[in-house]
Formats: C-alpha cells, structure tokens, sequence
C-alpha cells in the first residue's frame, strides 16, 4: 500500500504560527532537510488566511505532504462530512488529521467522506494534555480512544495520532491497533515542550512513525539547526 509519508520515520514540524511570513521562513529552512516529511497546518493560520492560500505558500517551497488538523475535525453531525471534505480537497492538502469525538455515526461519516475526497485520513483518539480523560477530572470517558480506534480500523483508516508524551498510551494503542492485522502509521505530538523524547517515543512506536514537532521548532532561535539536530534522533532509533 501507499503511505502518505514515503520515509517510515520523519519529522513533521506543526506550522502553529500567527503569519505568513512566518510559516515561509520555516518552510523554508527546513524543506530540504532529509527526515522532514512534511507539515502539518491548523487553525491559526488557516482563519486568517485561508486554507488554500497557506497551501499555496508551502507549495512554492515544496511538494512534500500537507496534513491539515482542523483542532479538533469530525466532532459535528454526519453530514458535515462532506462539506468539509470537499473544502479540503479543494484546497489542496493530501491528508487531514480527525478527532471523532462526536460518536460513531459521526466518526463513519466524516471517515468516509474524506477518503471519498482522495484524504488520507489520520485518526486520533486520545490527546496530549493532562485531565483529558474521566478518571483524570476531564469530560472523555475512559474507553473512549479504544472504541475511536477500534471504529478507524473498521473504517479502513491505517493512519493514527496518538500522545508522545505518554510512552504506557503509545504501547497500549499500538498493540490494539496491532491485533487488528493492518499495515499502520502511528503520528504523535507532544515532544519536548510537553515532556516527550522522540528516542524514548521510538521505543514504544514500531516501526512506522512520524513526529509532529511545533514550538520546539518555530520558537528555536536557529530552525535549520534545531531540526536537523531532531532528525538525527530517527537515525538513533532505527
């Protein structure tokens, strides 16, 4: 099968920046970087901006992927699915990240949707912040990542983010995901700033990872250096 990320491992700098100028200078500075193998945009660029208008920047930089997290997509009804989807592709990005956290008809819907649309889509279940779950004073119940993944492998999604910051989560996802028998891509936030080691991270992971990286790299006084720097932590982890 075809993988969004052609390379099993790489760094995905999360482009969470105010302004233009600002994503230019980071794609910029990293674009041909081996072990970078895209980027990932979110909302703070794109409500000012635009979607297609913030692809079409990167675009005069690089033809690597574009992964579009709407923070947090696939929680409205069904058939909102479609509509974003259809705004996406026609934006240009290849791949967009959902957090289903809106039930399952939502969660098939808007799956379904996007990979109609030509998506990739990338699922995530549990997030990287403290008291997200129940038992940790937060709204999501316990069980609900299990049964968000459960439900993606059903629907024919083999991309998934989850927490990499919680190395005893990365284990426990991947062997669910593992016991279903598919070919899958695990992504993960959380590095650095929120206490996650991406060496520490690979351990956990297997073989087919990606690390989105966002402060730790638009907040570096150097981005070139500092990335580099974190790619050499996928040779480490081989």
């Amino acid at each position: 099968m075809s993988h969004l990320i052609s390379s099993i491992k790489s760094i995905i700098p999360s482009c969470d920046v105010s302004n233009v100028q600002r994503l230019e200078h980071i794609v910029k500075q990293t674009c041909d970087i081996y072990g970078v193998g895209g980027y990932k945009i979110g909302f703070e660029l794109t409500i000012q901006f635009g979607l297609k208008s913030i692809v079409d920047v990167i675009r005069k930089y690089t033809n690597l992927p574009i992964i579009y997290d709407h923070q947090k997509g696939g929680t409205d009804i069904p058939r909102m699915g479609s509509k974003f989807a259809g705004a996406c592709r026609a934006s240009g990005v290849e791949s967009v990240i959902l957090f289903p956290f809106g039930g399952l008809a939502t969660e098939e819907e808007w799956i379904k949707s996007c990979q109609d649309a030509g998506l990739i889509v990338i699922v995530g279940g549990h997030m990287t912040h403290n008291n997200f779950l129940q038992s940790e004073e937060g709204f999501i119940a316990d069980d609900s990542p299990k049964r968000i993944y459960e439900a993606a492998i059903k629907f024919g999604v083999t991309d998934f983010v989850v927490p990499g910051n919680r190395l005893d989560l990365v284990a426990q996802y991947r062997k669910l995901i593992e016991s279903s028998q598919i070919p899958f891509v695990l992504y993960a936030p959380g590095f650095i700033t929120q206490g996650g080691m991406i060496a520490e991270f690979s351990k956990a992971a297997g073989d087919r990872w990606h690390a989105i990286v966002g402060a730790s790299i638009y907040e570096a006084v150097d981005i070139k250096d500092t990335v580099r720097e974190m790619t050499k932590e996928l040779g480490r982890s081989q």
